[in-house]
């Protein structure tokens, strides 16, 4: 059985020991006191500790291995990262297209293939910058791809293949803590051409963030012409970017690096696919396999597991549900009964009664004389 709380363990433990001390101090406490009065204390106590356990328990998402999911509803965490460098743009992917018009359709063949994962796209040129964070949203996702451009070219000052390391270092932590269940899939996807004039530092990130993916070469050795990208506007008139190093006036050509690319794939500790024209996607998928989601044997699914918090969810449905009748039935006994006394009697008692006229002959003082 393996668990995947839906918060730190350092939060997890301090609180489930707290509710259990204070449960334990409330049930002995109602022993002691409440017992001989009341039995059922003790009893209704024990009820609300086994529902906060059980809740407890189900934010602790224990599950074991079984069932399956398709590679259509993969739940993982998927990076790309993706060179916007000038070379980018040279003409030598199938019939003279640009690097990235097969960026861009290998990105959306991914993104079809492992439907229902999250995905985050980052480009590098110069510097690196997370053009999308983590999501579902493909079409965003198809959006960012289809307007992404090469770098313009008067702001380049040199690349290294490299420069995203720590950037994409950054992001595969972030997404270890905050859903450390998913594995995180990295696909790279470049030329390997180094233009900043010092050897690129190694595409190292820490043991363990990467779970697979693949790293995507585009290019030829013979080298391919860049179309300039002036910025934004109409770019009919923009030429190839010219050799400005040999001085004869010729178009600067670009030729890819697969060695670079194969160290680059070294450290991250996932394969190198070449990629031209017409290229199926499953076999470099199958290929990239992330290493925490094995494929199952047959049908091309993977291997999944069977959560059970769904059962301690139940148990404390059941028992929140006796807590509620229970809290309804003591307000309906501390509310007061209403009396009200007859209006007749009411008024017959606030009347003041009248006084009885004396009979005749008493209380008569006698006359003045009369006593002589």
């Amino acid at each position: 059985m393996t668990l995947h709380p839906v918060l730190p363990g350092w939060i997890m433990l301090p609180l489930i020991a707290a509710v259990v001390l204070f449960l334990g101090g409330q049930i002995t406490r109602a022993r002691r006191r409440d017992a001989a009065r009341d039995p059922g204390a003790v009893r209704d106590w024990l009820f609300r500790g086994i529902l906060v356990l059980l809740v407890l328990g189900a934010a602790l998402r224990p599950g074991i291995p079984g069932g399956s999911t398709d590679a259509a509803t993969a739940d993982v965490n998927v990076f790309f990262v993706v060179d916007t460098t000038s070379s980018i743009a040279a003409e030598d992917y199938g019939d003279s297209l640009p690097r990235l018009q097969g960026v861009r359709q290998d990105v959306r063949a991914i993104a079809a293939e492992l439907a229902g994962a999250r995905f985050s796209l980052i480009t590098f040129d110069t510097n690196a910058a997370v053009r999308m964070p983590l999501t579902t949203d493909t079409s965003a996702l198809d959006t960012l791809v289809t307007v992404l451009e090469p770098q313009v070219a008067a702001y380049s000052k040199g690349s290294s293949v490299t420069v995203a390391a720590k950037l994409l270092g950054e992001r595969l932590r972030a997404a270890r803590e905050n859903n450390p269940e998913r594995p995180r899939v990295v696909f790279y996807f470049g030329d390997g051409e180094q233009t900043s004039g010092k050897a690129p530092a190694p595409m190292r990130v820490d043991t363990g963030l990467v779970s697979g993916g693949a790293v995507l070469g585009y290019g030829t050795a013979g080298g391919g012409r860049m179309k300039e990208n002036t910025g934004p506007g109409p770019d009919h008139g923009a030429g190839y970017i010219p050799d400005r190093r040999g001085g004869t006036g010729q178009d600067a050509l670009s030729v890819m690096d697969e060695g670079q690319l194969r160290q680059i794939a070294g450290d991250l500790g996932v394969p190198y696919v070449h990629r031209s024209a017409g290229d199926a996607t499953a076999p470099m998928l199958q290929e990239a396999n992330p290493g925490t989601l094995r494929r199952g044997e047959g049908d091309g699914n993977f291997e999944g597991r069977m959560e059970l918090y769904w059962i301690l969810a139940a148990g404390a449905f059941v028992l929140a549900l006796r807590e509620t009748v229970l809290v309804l039935r003591q307000l309906r006994e501390l509310r007061p009964p209403v009396q009200s006394a007859p209006v007749d009697q009411a008024r017959t008692s606030t009347r003041p009664r009248p006084a009885k006229p004396s009979p005749p002959g008493r209380d008569r003082r006698p006359a003045q004389g009369a006593l002589k």
